[in-house]
């Protein structure tokens, strides 16, 4: 089975620049990067069964990555002040 890495560069190439400017400026865009980074680790070890889990748990963790991921996206389309 193959695992897609949902890293926020590899799912946000274009914002690879921006991504890097706000993780140095903002630091609640920095503390949700992290997180973001934490939970889909989390989830790629479920899903490699790694981390064997009822499957309502993974779902709630692939919720919390999406969430996290729109919250992220909306920092980075945002217009800069």
């Amino acid at each position: 089975m193959s695992i897609e890495h949902h890293d926020l560069i590899h799912e946000l190439p274009e914002y690879r620049q921006r991504i890097h400017d706000l993780k140095m400026s903002n630091t609640h865009f920095s503390r949700l990067f992290d997180e973001y980074h934490i939970v889909t680790k989390e989830v790629e070890r479920m899903e490699t069964l790694t981390e064997p889990v009822c499957t309502e748990t993974e779902n709630a963790r692939k919720a919390k990555r999406l969430h996290l991921k729109d919250q992220l996206f909306a920092m980075l389309t945002a217009e800069s002040v």
